[in-house]
């Protein structure tokens, strides 16, 4: 039996979950998985729903739950189980990251396809061509950047792309890139993010959905490293460790971090709330 994810967003009130289940029935469908939150801040109400139906016309099923949940005007998305997102990976010279991301795909662990690799470097085309994949080398000058970034769009629009993932690309995206592809860049960040200073650090954490203090995958926004998190970790490391032993743990903890964050977005997982992000359960 075709199986389904269903995600919405909308103004929160009585009686979503009642239409979107009445609309499920309506297709005969059996819920598999629920979750869903009330933002108390914003006042949002989002719910991921896993189910499945005899129905296979995936236009049949969008057009029955719409009907019964119209009333609410939510942001609707619904797919296929088993179709899973198309995505680019951008890189530069480490490669650490984008290693690991090729091996889970191939190993099934994460349910992405990996259409394509842009990089303004050919360090990684080797690596790409033992996974199969199409390597872009796209370079980038001062001079050439909006170009660059011209030829980036041209690929994602060809490509048919849902998600971009910067595993570790040292460019800055411009502000038009940022906005045309907003919610679909994803961007691993070495560092702890984000820092707060000053009074009521923990009213400014909040607000900035932190999940933990470490390594950081983040949306892409205009503002620099100041994207929604969506997934972060923590390492502890003692004096006694050297310079290369920081370098080698950095990198594992960037590559599992960013991996975990893309699983999440693929699985339909993640919900953008204002500057916060909701985690459905895993």
């Amino acid at each position: 039996m075709p199986s389904y994810v269903l995600t919405m967003q909308c103004a929160d009130g009585p009686g979503i979950v009642k239409a979107t289940a009445t609309g499920i029935a309506d297709v005969e469908g059996n819920i598999l998985e629920n979750d869903q939150f009330s933002d108390p801040v914003t006042g949002q109400f989002c719910m991921r729903t896993r189910f499945e139906s005899p129905i296979a016309d995936i236009s049949n099923v969008r057009q029955a739950i719409d009907a019964q949940t119209a009333g609410f005007a939510p942001t609707l998305g619904i797919r296929h189980e088993e179709v899973q997102r198309r995505a680019v990976v951008m890189v530069s010279s480490f490669d650490h990251c984008l290693a690991d991301l090729l091996y889970r795909r191939a190993h099934g662990d994460i349910p992405i396809e990996i259409c394509a690799v842009i990089s303004n470097h050919e360090h990684c085309r080797s690596l790409c061509e033992q996974y199969g994949v199409p390597y872009h080398y796209v370079p980038v000058t001062k001079e050439t950047k909006s170009v660059a970034e011209e030829k980036v769009l041209e690929i994602v629009k060809e490509l048919d792309i849902d998600l971009v993932i910067l595993a570790r690309y040292m460019q800055i995206l411009s502000d038009d890139v940022c906005q045309q592809l907003s919610g679909k860049i994803i961007n691993i960040h070495h560092s702890f993010l984000p820092g707060f200073k000053g009074a009521r650090p923990y009213h400014r954490a909040y607000e900035r959905g932190v999940k933990l203090i470490g390594a950081t995958a983040h949306f892409v926004t205009r503002d620099l490293d100041e994207g929604p998190i969506i997934e972060q970790d923590v390492v502890r490391v003692s004096h006694a460790r050297q310079v290369q032993d920081l370098v080698a743990i950095g990198r594992d903890i960037e590559r599992t971090v960013l991996s975990r964050a893309v699983r999440l977005v693929a699985e339909d997982r993640v919900a953008l709330v204002g500057n916060r992000t909701v985690i459905f359960s895993q």
